[in-house]
């Protein structure tokens, strides 16, 4: 329907028609995840902090302490090999080091899912703005008209 030369913008209601509700994109991603993938997910989460740094480090300060500093008898992996503590310390980067690469698949996943939904957010908001603008298009036009039918 046109009125002067600007067309008449679409109704609320048509507009809300076709929007697609939101949807909360943390939750959906974490009830997708089976269990093994958020035990991976929460190593990677948890093995990159300071906590587990420390941890390791305090565990080997240890370790290394005792071997060369307790009575000899109750030594277990005497100075200087620590044939033993290295042996645990591989084992560890061998295990973790597939399960961070998982989480990491995991977690570009998880941000590849945000960035889509984040996209549909700004296209769903770009639409609704360029409603509201040609609603005030439209008004505008509208009190253009009026005014000059006032003048007359």
């Amino acid at each position: 329907m046109e009125h002067g030369n600007t067309l008449k913008p679409k109704s609320l209601k048509l507009l809300m028609q076709g929007r697609k509700p939101l949807v909360n994109i943390h939750s959906k991603v974490r009830s997708e995840l089976s269990k093994i993938d958020s035990v991976a997910f929460w190593i990677t989460k948890h093995v990159g902090t300071m906590g587990f740094f420390l941890l390791v480090f305090s565990w080997t300060v240890i370790w290394i302490s005792w071997n060369t500093l307790a009575p000899v008898k109750l030594r277990f992996d005497p100075f200087p090999s620590f044939v033993l503590w290295l042996f645990i310390s591989n084992m560890i980067q061998i295990f973790l080091m597939p399960l961070l690469l998982i989480g990491q698949n995991l977690q570009g996943k998880y941000s590849e899912a945000i960035a889509q939904n984040d996209l549909e957010v700004n296209i769903k908001a770009e639409t609704e703005i360029k409603a509201i603008l040609e609603h005030l298009e439209y008004q505008n036009s509208l009190i253009l008209e009026i005014a000059k039918k006032l003048e007359k």
